[in-house]
């Protein structure tokens, strides 16, 4: 008996999310997978929500990023942040369930497929020190870590820092949100030599308005980036 089996043995693999036993580590229950919003599908180009509609046409964009002015390129998404998601995603970001990472890497590594290009280099969008040393980690930089070992690439999990401690974005309007945002975010100057003439994938666990990720294209591109793609764990979506 191999020494993963005699673990497995002793400790059996449970859901990520629940109690039950599965087959496999890291793995979903029948009844947490069917509870977990994955998107699939026709997607949106540039945010990753689901569309209506089949795949195989040109690239389509939602209502949001048809109004709204995205400084990136593309976008995806592995789920809808509602249900068992946004359980997953609550318990990562503040319930030290730092085995959520290895997973959710391998999901962003599914949904990022067709923004995976050579030479990207992939950087997570970053917290203020303040927020730092309360959470103790970056989720965001854990899943960029994950994801680049995936699809070896490189990841500066230092290329963006937050100039200052802003506010939660929590209750906010759109508006509101996009001018929480203003100046908050610049490149690392350390860094920039890594990004510069390259693309960029930026990682975060949750788009909602999309202005955080926003902030982080604009000074990466405004600092010499070719261009800058996002990827996340769950898209806030409207309903219908």
């Amino acid at each position: 008996m191999g020494m993963q089996a005699a673990v497995q043995l002793v400790y059996p693999p449970q859901c990520l999310s629940c109690d039950a036993l599965v087959t496999t580590d890291f793995g979903l229950c029948a009844r947490c997978w069917r509870e977990t919003p994955f998107i699939a599908g026709l997607v949106c180009d540039c945010c990753g929500t689901p569309l209506p509609g089949e795949e195989g046409g040109a690239p389509v964009q939602c209502d949001d990023c048809l109004t709204i002015a995205r400084p990136w390129g593309r976008g995806r998404a592995v789920m809808l942040y509602r249900d068992n998601a946004r359980r997953l995603v609550m318990a990562f970001k503040h319930g030290d369930r730092l085995d959520l990472a290895r997973p959710g890497a391998q999901w962003l590594h599914r949904a990022a497929a067709p923004l995976l290009q050579p030479d990207t280099l992939l950087a997570p969008v970053p917290l203020h020190w303040l927020r730092l040393f309360r959470r103790r980690y970056n989720q965001s930089a854990l899943l960029a870590a994950g994801l680049a070992r995936l699809a070896d690439l490189p990841h500066c999990p230092d290329l963006l820092v937050r100039r200052r401690n802003t506010r939660s974005q929590e209750g906010r309007d759109r508006e509101g949100r996009f001018r929480n945002l203003e100046e908050a975010i610049r490149v690392n100057e350390r860094r920039r030599w890594q990004m510069e003439g390259r693309p960029v994938l930026l990682v975060d666990d949750v788009m909602t308005s999309g202005a955080t990720l926003g902030a982080c294209a604009d000074a990466c591109l405004a600092a010499g980036a070719a261009r800058v793609d996002v990827v996340v764990l769950a898209r806030v979506a409207k309903d219908g």
